[in-house]
């Protein structure tokens, strides 16, 4: 990968995430790889909290699923991925899904693009019927 180097994903956690309590579970598993990793106390909470954002969406409108994470390199920089996936009814139009305000529920409508301008890199693949996976980097400064 033209020299640079990534953590491999066998070194990810993997947790799943069927129940509130595992959004709290993933938040913690976040926030110590994010202490481990050495992020600033901002990003730490920048972080958890697409963390936190996004687990609840994999539980709520994913049906359940699961978070990879784990702690990366690339070019010399250290980070946390956390990797959001699940088998629901995917999202129909990705653009209007990272539209502020917009909700397909009950919420305020600032989960998907509120992690994607929390993190550093953010990545969103979904195909109706077929599930969702977000995912996001946090990269020491």
């Amino acid at each position: 990968m033209n020299g640079q180097s990534v953590t491999a994903e066998e070194e990810f956690s993997t947790l799943p995430i069927t129940t509130n309590d595992d959004v709290v579970r993933a938040r913690q598993l976040v926030r110590a790889l994010a202490q481990q990793a050495k992020l600033s106390l901002v990003d730490q909470t920048k972080l958890i909290t697409a963390a936190s954002e996004l687990a609840r969406n994999t539980l709520v409108h994913g049906g359940g699923g699961v978070m990879r994470s784990g702690l990366v390199e690339r070019g010399g920089r250290r980070g946390v991925t956390a990797r959001f996936e699940d088998s629901g009814p995917g999202i129909p139009d990705l653009d209007l899904a990272l539209t502020d305000g917009w909700t397909s529920g009950n919420g305020m409508g600032l989960g998907l693009s509120g992690a994607r301008r929390l993190t550093d890199d953010f990545t969103l693949a979904s195909k109706p019927g077929a599930g969702t996976t977000v995912s996001i980097t946090k990269w020491v400064r």
